[in-house]
């Protein structure tokens, strides 16, 4: 222990944190290069392109496991084609809306919105 009083120790203890915290604030040198829009744009293409691709793989994994399991061939794979098709091509517009992947699929942010609120309440 100290002979110092605890209020003392802790302002120290605050300076330091502060002093730490400041330090590693300047040495990121990343920091210039974020939120590039060529970047975003390209993240942004690479995850439209595996929302698309992955939904429309999941369903003909799906339905090609279920004509196998049922024998059916090709009938379930190419209903659950078009399944996931639909699936992906949703996900990807929810994306472009601003949808997250929140409960109920809400909106992130509801500023700015150009809709009218409801006029009449919901039960």
């Amino acid at each position: 222990m100290s002979d110092q009083p605890p209020e003392q120790e802790l302002d120290a203890l605050g300076k330091r944190l502060r002093e730490a915290r400041g330090k590693t604030e300047d040495v990121s040198p990343e920091s210039e290069d974020k939120n590039q829009p060529a970047a975003n744009a390209l993240s942004l293409a690479f995850r439209v392109g595996v929302e698309l691709v992955s939904a429309l793989a999941i369903g003909v994994a799906i339905g090609w496991l279920l004509d196998q399991w049922l024998d059916t061939r090709p009938w379930l794979m190419l209903v659950f084609i078009f399944l996931g098709g639909g699936a992906g091509i949703l996900n990807v517009y929810r994306m472009a809306r601003g949808f997250g992947y929140a409960v109920g699929y809400q909106r992130e942010d509801d500023s700015g919105d150009d809709e009218p609120p409801d006029s009449g309440t919901r039960n």
